[in-house]
């Protein structure tokens, strides 16, 4: 049985996500992966780049499909990808799921207990 994962795209994300798949020339197609800290807290971050990187669809939405690697779809139930640009720069953030706390970058969290 297939797991359905809900997890989310907004607006602002799907439009970077589309711009940077066709800058990279993978048009509609981005993986997102989430990667151990180097220091091994515990606290996990999220990756994103081109292609579907083998991965399965966890998203679709506005022309684009998100990928991700199946046996990571656990951590990904629930949780929604925004996007934010100011003056000073921008980048892709997540909220924050249920049962963790959030990485002051906004683009991780780390785990209150395991799943």
């Amino acid at each position: 049985m297939t797991e359905i994962v809900n997890f989310s795209i907004s607006q602002y994300a799907a439009a970077e996500l589309s711009r940077q798949a066709s800058f990279a020339g993978t048009p509609g197609e981005m993986f997102i992966d989430l990667i151990n800290d180097i220091d091994d807290e515990g606290w996990l971050h999220i990756k994103i780049s081109p292609s579907s990187c083998n991965g399965c669809p966890i998203s679709r939405t506005e022309g684009i499909t998100l990928f991700a690697n199946p046996d990571k779809f656990k951590l990904f139930k629930g949780l929604k990808l925004d996007y934010y640009s100011d003056l000073s720069g921008g980048g892709f953030l997540i909220s924050n799921p249920f049962n963790s706390t959030r990485c002051s970058c906004g683009a991780g969290f780390k785990l209150l207990r395991d799943l």
